[in-house]
Protein backbone atom coordinates (compact mmCIF):
# COMPACT_ATOMS: atom_id res chain seq x y z
CA UNK A 1 0.00 0.00 0.00
CA UNK A 2 2.86 2.47 0.94
CA UNK A 3 5.03 1.65 -2.11
CA UNK A 4 1.69 2.13 -4.41
CA UNK A 5 1.29 5.93 -2.82
CA UNK A 6 4.92 6.37 -2.92
CA UNK A 7 4.67 5.35 -6.74
CA UNK A 8 1.47 7.90 -7.18
CA UNK A 9 3.25 10.63 -4.95
CA UNK A 10 6.51 10.39 -7.52
CA UNK A 11 4.33 9.92 -10.40
CA UNK A 12 2.36 13.34 -9.54
CA UNK A 13 5.79 15.09 -8.68
CA UNK A 14 7.69 14.44 -11.88
CA UNK A 15 3.95 15.62 -13.49
CA UNK A 16 3.24 18.81 -12.03
CA UNK A 17 6.86 19.94 -10.51
CA UNK A 18 8.00 21.47 -13.56
CA UNK A 19 4.68 23.17 -14.15
CA UNK A 20 4.70 24.89 -10.85
CA UNK A 21 8.23 25.60 -10.82
CA UNK A 22 7.48 27.69 -13.62
CA UNK A 23 4.57 29.48 -12.12
CA UNK A 24 5.29 29.07 -8.24
CA UNK A 25 8.43 30.94 -7.26
CA UNK A 26 8.17 29.29 -3.43
CA UNK A 27 8.66 26.12 -5.60
CA UNK A 28 11.07 26.49 -7.22
CA UNK A 29 13.50 28.10 -4.00
CA UNK A 30 12.45 24.91 -2.53
CA UNK A 31 13.77 22.96 -5.03
CA UNK A 32 17.09 24.79 -5.66
CA UNK A 33 17.75 24.70 -1.74
CA UNK A 34 17.05 21.11 -1.66
CA UNK A 35 19.84 20.38 -5.09
CA UNK A 36 22.06 23.07 -3.97
CA UNK A 37 24.39 20.60 -2.21
CA UNK A 38 24.16 18.09 -5.77
CA UNK A 39 24.27 21.33 -8.22
CA UNK A 40 25.76 24.37 -8.28
CA UNK A 41 23.91 27.20 -8.60
CA UNK A 42 24.13 29.78 -11.08
CA UNK A 43 26.45 32.16 -9.50
CA UNK A 44 28.92 29.34 -8.39
CA UNK A 45 28.33 27.85 -11.94
CA UNK A 46 29.85 31.56 -13.36
CA UNK A 47 32.17 31.67 -10.45
CA UNK A 48 33.89 28.58 -11.61
CA UNK A 49 33.63 28.79 -15.11
CA UNK A 50 35.04 32.32 -14.59
CA UNK A 51 37.99 30.88 -12.37
CA UNK A 52 38.75 28.17 -15.10
CA UNK A 53 39.13 30.45 -17.29
CA UNK A 54 41.66 32.83 -15.27
CA UNK A 55 43.38 29.55 -14.78
CA UNK A 56 43.30 28.94 -18.58
CA UNK A 57 44.51 32.24 -19.09
CA UNK A 58 47.51 32.05 -16.24
CA UNK A 59 48.52 29.61 -18.34
CA UNK A 60 48.43 30.84 -21.86
CA UNK A 61 50.10 33.91 -20.55
CA UNK A 62 52.50 31.69 -18.57
CA UNK A 63 53.29 29.46 -21.61
CA UNK A 64 53.59 32.58 -23.85
CA UNK A 65 56.15 33.92 -21.38
CA UNK A 66 57.69 30.94 -21.65
CA UNK A 67 58.03 31.11 -25.58
CA UNK A 68 58.99 34.46 -25.38
CA UNK A 69 61.98 33.72 -23.16
CA UNK A 70 62.99 30.36 -25.02
CA UNK A 71 62.57 32.99 -28.68
CA UNK A 72 64.84 35.31 -26.86
CA UNK A 73 67.35 32.63 -26.01
CA UNK A 74 67.04 31.55 -29.54
CA UNK A 75 67.52 34.87 -30.49
CA UNK A 76 70.57 35.41 -28.37
CA UNK A 77 71.97 32.20 -29.67
CA UNK A 78 71.51 33.21 -32.90
CA UNK A 79 73.11 36.34 -32.38
CA UNK A 80 75.88 34.73 -30.78
CA UNK A 81 76.59 32.30 -33.47
CA UNK A 82 76.27 35.39 -36.34
CA UNK A 83 78.67 37.47 -34.36
CA UNK A 84 81.06 34.48 -33.44
CA UNK A 85 80.88 33.73 -37.27
CA UNK A 86 81.30 36.91 -38.69
CA UNK A 87 84.48 37.22 -36.10
CA UNK A 88 86.19 33.67 -37.58
CA UNK A 89 85.09 35.43 -41.05
CA UNK A 90 87.54 38.05 -40.34
CA UNK A 91 89.97 36.54 -38.62
CA UNK A 92 90.47 33.94 -41.78
CA UNK A 93 90.41 36.98 -43.82
CA UNK A 94 93.17 38.34 -41.72
CA UNK A 95 94.92 35.62 -41.68
CA UNK A 96 94.55 35.26 -45.51
CA UNK A 97 95.40 39.05 -45.75
CA UNK A 98 98.90 37.88 -44.10
CA UNK A 99 99.53 35.10 -46.02
CA UNK A 100 98.89 37.03 -49.39
CA UNK A 101 101.88 39.33 -47.90
CA UNK A 102 104.10 36.61 -47.20
CA UNK A 103 103.67 35.18 -50.75
CA UNK A 104 104.32 38.41 -52.29
CA UNK A 105 107.08 39.10 -50.10
CA UNK A 106 108.34 35.71 -50.46
CA UNK A 107 108.02 36.60 -54.29
CA UNK A 108 109.95 39.53 -54.28
CA UNK A 109 112.89 37.87 -52.26
CA UNK A 110 112.71 35.20 -54.47
CA UNK A 111 112.91 37.11 -57.58
CA UNK A 112 115.59 39.41 -55.78
CA UNK A 113 117.37 35.97 -55.22
CA UNK A 114 117.26 34.75 -58.95
CA UNK A 115 117.92 38.72 -60.18
CA UNK A 116 121.26 38.36 -58.08
CA UNK A 117 121.91 34.78 -59.32
CA UNK A 118 121.61 35.48 -62.66
CA UNK A 119 123.53 38.75 -62.24
CA UNK A 120 126.34 36.83 -60.62
CA UNK A 121 126.15 34.04 -63.29
CA UNK A 122 126.09 36.62 -66.17
CA UNK A 123 129.59 38.33 -64.22
CA UNK A 124 130.87 35.08 -63.96
CA UNK A 125 130.43 33.58 -67.38
CA UNK A 126 131.71 37.20 -68.64
CA UNK A 127 134.86 36.66 -66.89
CA UNK A 128 135.05 33.16 -67.88
CA UNK A 129 134.47 33.89 -71.97
CA UNK A 130 137.03 36.88 -71.12
CA UNK A 131 139.53 34.44 -69.68
CA UNK A 132 138.98 31.99 -72.46
CA UNK A 133 139.09 34.92 -74.98
CA UNK A 134 142.62 36.18 -73.12
CA UNK A 135 143.75 32.36 -73.03
CA UNK A 136 142.60 31.86 -77.23
CA UNK A 137 144.84 35.26 -77.78
CA UNK A 138 147.55 34.05 -75.96
CA UNK A 139 147.47 30.51 -77.03
CA UNK A 140 147.38 32.41 -80.68
CA UNK A 141 150.42 35.01 -80.24
CA UNK A 142 152.40 31.78 -78.34
CA UNK A 143 151.05 29.20 -81.84
CA UNK A 144 152.60 32.18 -84.00
CA UNK A 145 155.74 32.57 -82.24
CA UNK A 146 156.06 28.69 -82.42
CA UNK A 147 155.15 28.09 -85.95
CA UNK A 148 157.73 31.09 -87.14
CA UNK A 149 160.41 29.79 -84.88
CA UNK A 150 159.73 26.13 -85.68
CA UNK A 151 158.47 25.10 -82.61
CA UNK A 152 155.02 23.49 -84.47
CA UNK A 153 154.14 23.62 -88.02
CA UNK A 154 152.03 26.06 -89.33
CA UNK A 155 149.33 23.63 -90.45
CA UNK A 156 148.94 22.89 -86.05
CA UNK A 157 148.28 26.99 -85.82
CA UNK A 158 146.20 27.16 -88.55
CA UNK A 159 143.52 24.49 -87.11
CA UNK A 160 143.51 26.00 -84.15
CA UNK A 161 142.72 29.24 -84.86
CA UNK A 162 140.31 27.38 -87.34
CA UNK A 163 138.58 25.44 -84.28
CA UNK A 164 138.66 28.74 -82.36
CA UNK A 165 136.28 30.51 -85.39
CA UNK A 166 134.15 27.87 -85.87
CA UNK A 167 133.28 28.04 -81.75
CA UNK A 168 133.04 31.51 -81.33
CA UNK A 169 130.38 31.43 -84.73
CA UNK A 170 128.88 27.94 -85.24
CA UNK A 171 129.76 28.03 -89.09
CA UNK A 172 132.17 25.82 -90.93
CA UNK A 173 135.35 26.62 -92.03
CA UNK A 174 135.79 24.38 -95.29
CA UNK A 175 139.76 23.76 -96.20
CA UNK A 176 140.02 24.55 -100.39
CA UNK A 177 142.40 23.08 -102.23
CA UNK A 178 143.47 23.23 -106.05
CA UNK A 179 146.45 23.49 -107.79
CA UNK A 180 147.56 26.14 -110.20
CA UNK A 181 149.17 24.91 -113.32
CA UNK A 182 149.95 28.13 -114.95
CA UNK A 183 151.56 30.01 -112.24
CA UNK A 184 149.26 32.69 -112.08
CA UNK A 185 149.74 32.57 -108.22
CA UNK A 186 153.72 31.92 -106.91
CA UNK A 187 154.89 32.61 -110.99
CA UNK A 188 154.99 28.31 -111.24
CA UNK A 189 152.51 25.82 -110.97
CA UNK A 190 151.86 25.25 -107.07
CA UNK A 191 149.43 24.07 -104.72
CA UNK A 192 146.94 26.21 -104.04
CA UNK A 193 145.26 26.63 -100.74
CA UNK A 194 142.48 28.79 -98.88
CA UNK A 195 140.10 28.53 -96.28
CA UNK A 196 136.08 29.19 -97.15
CA UNK A 197 133.77 30.20 -94.91
CA UNK A 198 129.73 30.63 -96.29
CA UNK A 199 128.04 32.22 -93.24
CA UNK A 200 124.04 32.99 -94.46
CA UNK A 201 124.70 32.88 -98.56
CA UNK A 202 128.16 35.23 -98.12
CA UNK A 203 131.20 33.85 -99.11
CA UNK A 204 134.39 34.58 -97.36
CA UNK A 205 137.74 33.14 -98.27
CA UNK A 206 140.13 33.43 -95.39
CA UNK A 207 143.91 33.01 -95.36
CA UNK A 208 144.88 32.18 -91.64
CA UNK A 209 148.95 32.28 -90.79
CA UNK A 210 151.04 32.56 -87.75
CA UNK A 211 152.40 36.38 -89.18
CA UNK A 212 151.28 38.09 -92.67
CA UNK A 213 153.80 39.94 -94.65
CA UNK A 214 153.47 42.46 -97.83
CA UNK A 215 154.41 39.55 -100.17
CA UNK A 216 152.48 37.18 -98.34
CA UNK A 217 149.28 39.79 -98.45
CA UNK A 218 149.59 40.26 -102.27
CA UNK A 219 149.76 36.46 -102.40
CA UNK A 220 146.78 36.02 -100.75
CA UNK A 221 145.40 38.10 -103.26
CA UNK A 222 145.82 36.84 -105.86
CA UNK A 223 144.54 33.37 -104.39
CA UNK A 224 140.95 35.24 -104.42
CA UNK A 225 141.20 36.14 -107.87
CA UNK A 226 142.68 33.01 -109.13
CA UNK A 227 139.17 31.40 -106.99
CA UNK A 228 137.14 33.62 -108.60
CA UNK A 229 138.10 32.84 -111.96
CA UNK A 230 138.12 29.22 -111.70
CA UNK A 231 134.41 29.11 -109.86
CA UNK A 232 133.13 32.17 -111.50
CA UNK A 233 131.58 33.23 -108.80
CA UNK A 234 132.61 36.69 -106.77
CA UNK A 235 133.83 36.61 -103.40
CA UNK A 236 132.20 38.80 -100.92
CA UNK A 237 134.86 39.62 -98.25
CA UNK A 238 138.10 38.89 -97.39
CA UNK A 239 140.11 38.50 -94.76
CA UNK A 240 143.32 37.41 -93.17
CA UNK A 241 143.80 36.17 -89.45
CA UNK A 242 147.09 36.45 -88.40
CA UNK A 243 148.19 37.86 -84.44
CA UNK A 244 151.62 39.38 -86.75
CA UNK A 245 150.83 41.38 -89.28
CA UNK A 246 153.63 43.83 -91.11
CA UNK A 247 152.78 47.24 -91.05
CA UNK A 248 153.21 47.35 -94.86
CA UNK A 249 151.09 44.56 -95.31
CA UNK A 250 148.50 46.13 -93.27
CA UNK A 251 148.53 49.10 -95.72
CA UNK A 252 148.59 46.99 -98.84
CA UNK A 253 145.51 45.22 -97.19
CA UNK A 254 143.85 48.78 -96.99
CA UNK A 255 144.39 49.54 -100.53
CA UNK A 256 143.01 46.18 -101.83
CA UNK A 257 139.91 45.74 -99.21
CA UNK A 258 140.94 43.10 -97.17
CA UNK A 259 139.80 43.05 -93.56
CA UNK A 260 142.87 42.48 -91.26
CA UNK A 261 141.91 40.61 -87.49
CA UNK A 262 144.28 39.89 -85.13
CA UNK A 263 142.74 36.99 -82.85
CA UNK A 264 139.79 34.55 -84.22
CA UNK A 265 137.48 36.20 -81.85
CA UNK A 266 137.52 39.76 -83.39
CA UNK A 267 136.08 38.83 -86.81
CA UNK A 268 132.94 40.22 -87.14
CA UNK A 269 130.21 37.81 -89.40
Amino acid sequence: METQMRDDVKKIIMTELPGLMERDAEVRRFILTVTRKRYADRQETESRFDRMMDELKRDRETNMRRWEAQEKKWDDWDKKWEQERKDQQEKWQAQEKKWDTWEIKWDKEQKARDDRWAANQRVINEMLADIRKQNQRHESSIGALGARWGLQSEAAFRNGLRSILEGSFGVKVERYEDYDHEGAIFGRPDQVELDVIIYNGTLILCEIKSSMSKSDLYAFWRKKNYYEARHGRRVDRAMVISPMIDDRARRVAGDLGVELHGYAEDVTL
